[in-house]
């Protein structure tokens, strides 16, 4: 018998959105492990929050709501007030009734800058590591570090000569144009760099003054970045330190020394590298740190490899080389899926907290598959 389509729905629904979510929808444990983290936060949230005036953005709601944006690679925060309003999965995951109205967002954006510092998102990414269901999933002996470049939120239109003198006149292109003989001794247009070398020492960003231009490999434009980096635990590739810096030939390097040596425990340590870090510098560094480094060897670079036969002759060295590759697929995710291959924030402290909330997204996504495969072999 063919069914009658209804064109008036009930007025009332009396199934609540914990009975319409599956029990085994991923992210029942995503919000699990993430709530376990938000709840030892609150004394941190207390600090940020003064006692009197009117009721804010509950801290908690806020971020869950972030870490959503970061899942599900939303590509604005007013798209993402929108689905809050009509998706009961997302309203069940930040903790909003049916009936419940909606943030604004402009509301939403000015809260959320409250939060959005690197030393919280900092503290978020240790106590999730620290969930006693999580640590057993933590190598405490080998690691892996990388950097990546992330693009800014600033075009090269925006970049003005730092002494505030103009540019000269462009050379001639031939033609009657801009730039010809008839144009000859006139100002030059804004964002029109023909003829000029730009770079960091003349030239600033006045959209983002802590962006720097930077590329990473010869033949490929340099574009304002900043660069993020994070070291990664070799058992199951889960990110125990990030960080962002402003892109410098040394940044990878430094980064890198100042993470593994914030690493905790006093047993010995290696760090697994790719060829950008095969210095003699940053390798004696290592060893002075006591942690041995697993740096792959740069055999063409000027004074051959820094790491000699005593470090790569051992088996350690060559699993080390291999679990190191690993990494790229956390800047693969972050950058494609995420959404974070542009920035839509500015200055080098929003930029390291975004960088590390979408850390925390990753984190919470590859503990959640990591502990399902567990339960499915037991």
């Amino acid at each position: 018998m063919r069914g009658q389509q209804e064109r008036t729905g009930p007025l009332f629904s009396y199934i609540s959105t914990e009975d319409r979510i599956p029990a085994s929808h991923p992210l029942r444990q995503v919000r699990r492990l993430a709530d376990q983290a938000l709840d030892r936060l609150n004394p941190t949230f207390c600090k940020l929050y003064p006692e009197g005036g009117r009721p804010s953005i509950p801290p908690e709601q806020l971020l869950l709501a972030l870490l959503l944006q970061a899942i599900y690679g939303i590509r604005s925060e007013r798209m993402l007030i929108e689905q809050l309003d009509y998706n009961l999965l997302f309203r069940w995951f930040v903790g909003l009734n049916p009936d419940d109205p909606v943030w604004h967002p402009t509301t939403f954006s000015k809260n959320r800058d409250r939060l959005l510092n690197e030393e919280l998102m900092a503290k978020f990414l240790e106590l999730l590591l620290a969930a006693p269901e999580v640590k057993p999933l933590l190598s405490s002996e080998h690691f892996s570090v990388d950097g990546t470049l992330l693009r800014a939120w600033a075009s090269h239109s925006s970049l003005e000569r730092i002494d505030g003198l103009d540019d000269g006149p462009p050379p001639p292109s031939g033609g009657k144009g801009f730039g010809g003989a008839a144009n000859a001794g006139k100002k030059r247009a804004k964002g029109d760099f023909r003829g000029l070398l730009l770079s960091n020492q003349t030239h600033r960003s006045t959209s983002d003054d802590e962006a720097r231009l930077f590329k990473k490999a010869p033949g490929v434009g340099a574009f304002l970045s900043f660069m993020g980096h994070c070291v990664m635990e070799n058992r199951n590739g889960l990110v125990v330190a990030s960080e962002v810096s402003q892109a410098t030939g040394r940044a990878e390097r430094e980064s890198a020394l100042r993470m593994a040596r914030s690493l905790k425990g006093a047993h010995q340590k290696t760090l697994g590298a790719d060829k950008g870090y095969d210095t003699r510098e940053f390798v004696a560094d290592l060893r002075i740190s006591g942690i041995t480094p697993h740096v792959a060897q740069n055999l063409s670079r000027s004074g051959g490899s820094a790491i000699d036969g005593r470090t790569a002759r051992h088996q350690g060295y060559a699993q080390s080389i291999n679990a190191r590759k690993r990494i790229e697929q956390v800047f693969g995710w972050i950058k494609q899926s995420a959404g974070l291959r542009q920035l839509k924030a500015r200055g080098r402290s929003k930029v390291g907290a975004v960088f590390r909330l979408h850390v925390v997204a990753y984190n919470l996504i590859r503990i959640t598959n990591l502990l399902k495969a567990q339960g499915a072999m037991s």
